[in-house]
């Protein structure tokens, strides 16, 4: 695996959208034509089960190279396209909040049925093709080293965890033995996926939910330190907060004249996207917390971690700490990679192709 980036400099040039350079908020930030959905964390009420007979070394017999076929993937991803990053992140999250990290997010809605797979609903539309084809392009690599053997499943963990160190996170053992769920319905997405807007009430009780405390809650959060989000995901902070015709007081007044800039009231360009960090927007590090600290949030589901007491304490612990940051999002992707797993041919497939049921 890659060595942790010391800069982003390098990944700059490697996206094939323009890109503004917006000198108002310090530190290089940046504004992106682009498809780039990424928007706050999925979450899904479902009973949390305990991990079955997952095991680092599942595939140690039947296909030993697993990881490092994922690798080879997801490490030229990264250099052709650095957003296959924070997109692969986030259909990690989409997947595992909705029913389970059973891959059900990759299924193609079948022409004709009344029922659309949870890919196509709503929420989900603006999900970044580059996370589906590092888990395509991965899988058909596996395919013809092991047939059979590695499910969607596991390799959408392995490919988020490879992305995560790449842009400079931690690298941490993935657990594996899931198999591919055989359900996946749109309907089951979008009461279970929580809003730019979210409370931070709403947001606990959907954590709580799969067996993910405040700690996880904050941590996860932290996936946000790379990726971007639309201007609709926000645009009422900049013009009328709460139906109030007045911006959000808790966005700092640089930004916010920065944010009106490219994302007016109405109209505007759909394609506008922003960095949910603004100071290092392509690097996985703690910066996102600092941000929070100075009223640089994006969305303001993340601005009001820094503002609840329940969960502000654990902003202020990884803003002071990036280790202490890695630790808890390491913990806290290896129990969110746990939630409702599949096991077994009653309830999973291995599909060969990741789009298709068996």
């Amino acid at each position: 695996m890659a060595a942790p980036m010391s800069s982003s400099c390098g990944l700059h040039t490697s996206l094939t959208h323009s890109i503004v350079s917006f000198p108002l908020i310090t530190a290089s930030p940046y504004f992106l034509h682009s498809k780039c959905g990424t928007s706050c964390l999925a979450t899904h009420a479902n009973t949390t089960r305990p991990p079955r007979q997952l095991s680092v070394n599942y595939y140690a017999k039947s296909c030993p190279q697993v990881e490092q076929l994922v690798g080879s993937v997801t490490s030229q991803q990264f250099k052709e396209s650095p957003v296959s990053g924070p997109a692969t992140i986030r259909l990690l999250f989409h997947d595992c909040f909705v029913g389970g990290c059973d891959a059900s997010i990759l299924i193609a809605s079948k022409g004709g049925s009344k029922e659309l797979a949870e890919k196509d609903a709503e929420d989900n539309r603006d999900l970044k093709v580059e996370g589906f084809e590092s888990v395509r392009k991965a899988k058909e690599l596996v395919e013809r080293k092991c047939p059979g053997v590695v499910s969607c499943a596991d390799i959408l963990v392995i490919a988020a965890r490879d992305y995560v160190h790449l842009a400079g996170g931690p690298y941490y053992p993935v657990k594996k033995g899931r198999w591919d769920g055989k359900i996946s319905t749109a309907s089951r997405v979008a009461s279970n996926i929580p809003h730019a807007n979210s409370t931070v009430d709403q947001l606990i009780k959907l954590f709580n939910s799969k067996g993910l405390t405040i700690q996880d809650l904050v941590a996860l959060s932290g996936a946000h330190t790379i990726g971007f989000a639309h201007c609709k995901n926000f645009v009422a902070r900049l013009y009328s907060y709460r139906g109030k015709g007045q911006p959000d007081p808790d966005m700092d007044p640089k930004l916010l004249h920065a944010l009106r800039m490219y994302c007016p009231n109405f109209g505007g360009n759909s394609d506008i996207v922003a960095p949910f960090d603004a100071t290092t927007p392509f690097l996985f590090d703690h910066a996102y917390y600092g941000n929070l600290q100075n009223k640089m949030g994006l969305l303001a589901s993340d601005q009001a971690l820094a503002l609840d007491p329940r969960t502000k304490p654990f902003v202020l612990d990884f803003a002071k700490d990036n280790h202490k940051f890695f630790q808890a999002f390491v913990a806290a992707m290896d129990k969110l990679s746990s939630v409702k797993v599949v096991r077994g041919k009653r309830h999973g497939e291995k599909r060969r192709d990741c789009s298709m049921h068996m």
